[in-house]
């Protein structure tokens, strides 16, 4: 069932993202997507995913994924809760520099999907932005 799921969630973002066109780069940079998620690290509002569980994450389901870099930053969220409640948690803020393409989307996709199951978590943020860049 989740399979399922997934794919239909899948279908509705690819059809959302088909839309964006490239931007008109400056001579030597290229079209890219800046991609950026957001993991919340408390589980059931207390603290729970600590500096290992993180990096076994990072090291099991993000590197494998995009193996040519990434960056990680600690950051701290804040958020209404379902009873109306500003709750503030440690966060991991993941900025990921890729070609937008289908194969890319579905890696983000599992990533979020992961972390969610892994952790017990309700979301994970992700933005994605048009840009041009080079390295």
């Amino acid at each position: 069932m989740l399979a399922r799921e997934l794919a239909v969630v899948m279908s509705l973002f690819l059809a959302g993202c088909a839309g964006l066109s490239p931007p008109s780069c400056a001579v030597g940079l290229q079209p890219m997507t800046k991609a950026e998620l957001y993991f919340g690290r408390d589980i059931a509002g207390r603290p729970g995913v600590g500096d290992q569980d993180w990096q076994r994450f990072l090291d099991e389901e993000i590197t494998p994924r995009f193996p040519d870099g990434l960056t990680v930053e600690d950051a701290s969220g804040q958020w209404k809760s379902a009873d109306g409640a500003v709750a503030h948690e440690a966060s991991k803020h993941l900025t990921i520099v890729l070609p937008g393409s289908a194969v890319a989307q579905a890696k983000l996709a599992a990533i979020r999907e992961a972390y969610k199951r892994r952790f017990r978590q309700d979301s994970v943020l992700i933005l994605e932005y048009q840009a041009c860049g080079s390295f």
